[in-house]
Order: C-alpha cells, then sequence, then structure tokens
C-alpha cells in the first residue's frame, strides 16, 4: 500500500472526548446512522428523498452495504497494541483518519450554510473534504473556511466551459480538481418524482405543503438563507454564478454533459497545476486509463446508487483496480458506515475512503458540531478496531485480515 506511512512528526490527531464531555444534545448519538432518524424528522419528504435514494430500485445503493457485510476479520491476538495511530498520508499531506467528506450537492439547501459546516468541521478534525460543483456557497467563501478543501466538477464536454472553469478554481487556491465521470445524462430516480422533487426546484401545492408541516428546516434553513444570504444559486458550475435553485433555466445550464470523454481530462491535466483526480469509476479498464491520462489518483464510486441502477458496489471492484494502481492513489466511496467498513476497504486495496450521507444527515441534525461528532465517532471506532486487529497503524492493515464468509 501507498500514501499510508506517517511523517514523522504527524499533525494533531481527533481528540476523542469522554461522553462526559461531549455536549448533552449530541450524547443520543453513538454511531453514524443514529444522525438520520432527526435529519430526517426536519427536511421536508422531497428533500429527504432526494437525498436518501437511489435511482430506479435502489438496488445499486443497498449493494453498497452488502458488499461490507460479505466481509469478516481474522484478527490476530496477544499484539501490544499501544500507541495506536490512524494518520495517514494523502497528496503529501497528512490526515488524522483515513477518511474525508466527499462531494455533495446542493448541502446548504439541507443545513444550513451546509457547505461551510462541513468544510469548517473537516478542517477542525484534520479530514479532508471536497466541495460539489452542485453546491450553493462560492467555491472562493468555501476555499477561505478550509484552504485544503478540494473541488469537484461536474461538466459539460465543451472546451470553452471547461477552461475558464480549471482557471476560477486554480485562482481560489485549491489544489485538487476532482472531475466525476458518471453523470452523462440525468439519472431515473422515481422516488424524487413521488415524494415531489424536480429539479429546478418547483413550488407546487404538494411541495408547499410539504415544507409548512417541517418548520424547522422552513424557518431555520431555508428562510435563514433567503434573508441572509438571498435566493441561493448554483454558484460553481462555471466560471461564473449559476442559476437560481428555482430556475428554468437550470437544465440548459447542466447540459452536454454526455460529450464528457477521456480528451477533456487530457485538457484539464494540461491546464491544471494541482492533483487531478477523476470520481465515479468501477471498471478495472476505466482507473488504468486515468493512470495513462496522467490522473494523480482515483475514487472508485458508483454515485452512492444515485446514477445506473445495479451497479456494482466499488468495493466488488477495488482489489483488481488496486492491483493495477503502479502508484496512482486510489480512494473509494459507497455504503461506508463504520470504522470496520474503513479498514474492510483499506485491506482490499484502498489508500483513503469517503464518507457522505451520514455527514450530511450529521449537518442538519446539530450543524457543525454534529459533523464533529459524527467525525469523531468514526475516528473513535477506527482506533478500538486497530486495536482489537491486533495492529497499531494504518500501514499495517493487510488484506490477510479480512476474508469472504
Amino acid at each position: 500500500m501507498h500514501d499510508r506511512i506517517a511523517p514523522q512528526s504527524p499533525p494533531p490527531a481527533i481528540v476523542i472526548r469522554a461522553e462526559s464531555q461531549v455536549p448533552r444534545r449530541l450524547r443520543r448519538y453513538l454511531t453514524l446512522d443514529d444522525f438520520e432518524p432527526q435529519a430526517r424528522r426536519i427536511l421536508p419528504k422531497f428533500l429527504y428523498g432526494y437525498i436518501s435514494g437511489g435511482a430506479e430500485t435502489d438496488t445499486a445503493r443497498t449493494d453498497n452495504r452488502r458488499a461490507f457485510d460479505e466481509y469478516g476479520f481474522v484478527p490476530r491476538v496477544l499484539k501490544d497494541v499501544s500507541g495506536r495511530d490512524q494518520t495517514t498520508t494523502l497528496f503529501g499531506k497528512t490526515y488524522a483518519s483515513p477518511f474525508g467528506i466527499p462531494p455533495m450537492g446542493s448541502s446548504a439547501l439541507a443545513a444550513y450554510r451546509g457547505d461551510i459546516v462541513l468544510t469548517k468541521a473537516a478542517a477542525a478534525a484534520n479530514v479532508p473534504m471536497i466541495l460539489s460543483a452542485s453546491s450553493l456557497i462560492k467555491l472562493e467563501d468555501v476555499h477561505a473556511a478550509n484552504p485544503l478543501s478540494w473541488y469537484q466538477a461536474y461538466l459539460a464536454g465543451v472546451d470553452a466551459r471547461i477552461e475558464p472553469l480549471v482557471d476560477r478554481v486554480a485562482t481560489a487556491g485549491f489544489d485538487t480538481f476532482v472531475v466525476t465521470a458518471d453523470v452523462p445524462v440525468p439519472p431515473n430516480r422515481e422516488n424524487n418524482i413521488r415524494n415531489g422533487f424536480q429539479v429546478p426546484l418547483a413550488i407546487t401545492p404538494r411541495v408547499a405543503w410539504d415544507t409548512l408541516t417541517h418548520p424547522d428546516w422552513l424557518l431555520n434553513i431555508w428562510l435563514r438563507t433567503c434573508i441572509n444570504h438571498g435566493m441561493p444559486h448554483f454558484e460553481n458550475m462555471d466560471s461564473k454564478q449559476g442559476p437560481p435553485v428555482l430556475s428554468k433555466n437550470l437544465m440548459r445550464n447542466i447540459g452536454n454533459r454526455d460529450q464528457l470523454a477521456w480528451k477533456h481530462v487530457e485538457l484539464i491535466r494540461k491546464r491544471w497545476p494541482g492533483k487531478l483526480v477523476v470520481k465515479g469509476l468501477i471498471a478495472p479498464e476505466d482507473a488504468r486509463l486515468a493512470r495513462e491520462h496522467g490522473c494523480d489518483g482515483i475514487i472508485i464510486s458508483n454515485h452512492g446508487g444515485r446514477q445506473l441502477d445495479y451497479t456494482l458496489s466499488g468495493l466488488r471492484t477495488l482489489p483488481e483496480i488496486a492491483a493495477q494502481a503502479n502508484g496512482m492513489t486510489v480512494m473509494m466511496d459507497g455504503g461506508v458506515r463504520r470504522g470496520t467498513d474503513v479498514i474492510k476497504a483499506l485491506a482490499l486495496g484502498a489508500d483513503f475512503v469517503w464518507v457522505g450521507r451520514p455527514f450530511l444527515y450529521a449537518a442538519v441534525a446539530a450543524g457543525e458540531p454534529g459533523v464533529t461528532r459524527a467525525i469523531s465517532l468514526l475516528h473513535a471506532e477506527i482506533d478500538r478496531d486497530l486495536a482489537l486487529l491486533g495492529i497499531r497503524s494504518i500501514g499495517e492493515i493487510t488484506p490477510d485480515l479480512v476474508r469472504k464468509f
């Protein structure tokens, strides 16, 4: 495994607080899954369904969890496991844990200033965070809140739109550019139609009633945002501000993604001075192409099961991809909910993992303190799991620690 060796003087790791030091309102959250029920209570049904659901039958989303359940551990015993250290080096920077917060579009629609909340909590805990192109807060503001954040793009296959966007992101100071590759056309999410969610947002009588019956969201997120910051816009899809979330021009703004191809990755590589990552790969052959086109890393992902239904979990092709990485950093997301999941992914060849929905639910449920609590819970699980596996560091995680049931 590469990219996992901690430097001799690592930055401070996450502080695991005793329960008595955790604010009382956060003590009921004991696992990442505990944040979802509270988020579901706060969010209107149309918005919760958009975040939680997948494409069509939800089979791809479900497989993300099922894949982890198919592996068990072969722990070692009577080992000195004191002095455990889960710091992880990724693209030359050392982080407190081997997980981070991936891009999640419209986070500020679900949680007040959601992208700022997520990136500030990530910075305080010393884990990376990726800003989504479909975010509602300017990328410059997010970078100011956390200079180590990454940027993720949804790109039309049009050079004239790609080049100025790349320049804007570079000027803002980001050092890692992530190209999402698995969204050539909008997916078929029938649950969105059933729940009243559509793009662009439309205030139908059904949606109006949904919001009125969820006053926490209506008052503390939507109205608070509009009063303090104006109507939310898609700020970061292009080099200039995009349309508001209620605009009928939105579909035109996100068109031509079906033209995106490897030649555009090559274009970005020539223009982008920092690290370049492609997200949304499942096939080993695509990972090889990413390496050949100059990518520094990849994120194996089926988009949380939200694009093509029945797409395999990234965990299933991870070993094949890792075997031919040849120095390229291999990351993955999808279905990670426990420290044991993180360790399974690392054992199967990942250098790093990303955890999505739970951190957004934490932001909805309790703002930045909620995200901080979620990060510390996962960090503590990994620390405990390392000890129980008989190892002291991320670098000691090897394939022989896991087996398929």
